[in-house]
């Protein structure tokens, strides 16, 4: 049997809140710069960096992003001798977007560079089941499985209640989730599934597939019931700050969504676009979203996570 770690570098926020919620939280001693939840965990030595700032519109994240890309470069680093005075003797990371977080060639590059050496743990999960399935690698990893497998069993309950209500509803709206503004990219992945739970109809992706882009036309040719705008690495604010460019894409769009006010805005940093526990708190969301008269409870609990675009006029 292999030994626990006793001390563990993160380097993605789910992975970070999946060694919390295991219960191996008291043995991080390093993250990544973009974790921040819980706060718990906050605090500790960072072990990775950006190459690039998110402060610009939209468009011009994307293009420094495929810069980056045509210039093969990785959108984030490791801090070597940050992870080397943080001596972990576990890593987690991931292998499924290295636009998300640190990439898995670099971290191995890395662990070439640490004299002490360290196991190293690749999550790379494309469906809720497979999210929910990493909680109990990681808890296998840090030698807390019976405490992962309560937490995800109180994890599924919790999905598995929801779905019941949602199914009680009459109806099933067509929904379509955004997770970025220029170029307007669809959520995929586990979003589709989301969406099925929350007792929508998903639009134009199926699960587990990746994002596609879209153009105005292409979207035009869609009618939803229920749009969710949840931009990728953006919290409410900062996705409210792109005003112009909702109006753009939203006014005199000829959606059911648009002209009945069933277009919403949500923080897609903690929530949708973060592969780990708090995928519930997503569902939730989504579900106030879908059918609020059904979900009172869950709007006035997430009424700080999301808001709702007023109706737009037609062209």
């Amino acid at each position: 049997m292999t030994t626990p770690p006793r001390r563990i570098a993160s380097l993605l926020p789910s992975a970070t809140e999946m060694v919390c919620l295991v219960g191996a939280g008291d043995r991080l001693v390093a993250t990544s710069h973009e974790c921040d939840f819980p706060p718990a965990a906050t605090g500790l030595p960072r072990v990775t960096r950006s190459r690039l700032s998110l402060s610009g519109a939209s468009a011009a994240v994307d293009a420094d992003v495929r810069g980056l890309v045509e210039q093969a470069l990785s959108v984030y680093e490791v801090d070597v001798d940050a992870l080397e005075r943080a001596a972990p003797e576990l890593i987690v990371t991931q292998d499924l977007c290295e636009v998300c977080a640190v990439s898995r060639k670099d971290v191995e590059a890395a662990l070439c560079e640490l004299p002490g050496g360290a196991r190293l743990l690749s999550l790379s999960p494309t469906t809720l089941d497979e999210v929910l399935d990493d909680v109990l690698r990681v808890g296998d990893a840090v030698g807390e499985r019976a405490r992962a497998e309560r937490e995800v069993a109180a994890l599924r309950a919790r999905i598995d209640a929801i779905a019941a209500r949602a199914a009680a509803c009459a109806t099933r709206p067509r929904v379509l989730t955004i997770e970025w503004l220029d170029p307007v990219m669809i959520g995929g992945l586990w979003m589709p599934e989301l969406i099925e739970l929350a007792g929508g109809e998903p639009m134009v992706t199926q699960v587990g597939e990746h994002a596609p882009t879209l153009d105005r036309d292409a979207l035009a040719a869609l009618d939803p019931e229920v749009v969710l705008i949840k931009p990728c690495g953006y919290p409410l604010e900062r996705t409210r700050a792109e005003s112009a460019l909702l109006d753009d894409l939203l006014d005199g769009m000829p959606w059911t969504a648009t002209t009945r006010g069933d277009v919403w805005l949500a923080d897609g940093n903690a929530f949708f676009n973060r592969p780990g526990p708090r995928l519930v708190e997503s569902l939730e969301i989504l579900a106030a979203c879908v059918h609020p008269d059904a979900f009172g409870d869950f709007a006035t609990r997430h009424a700080a996570h999301r808001e709702r675009r007023a109706p737009q006029r037609s062209r």
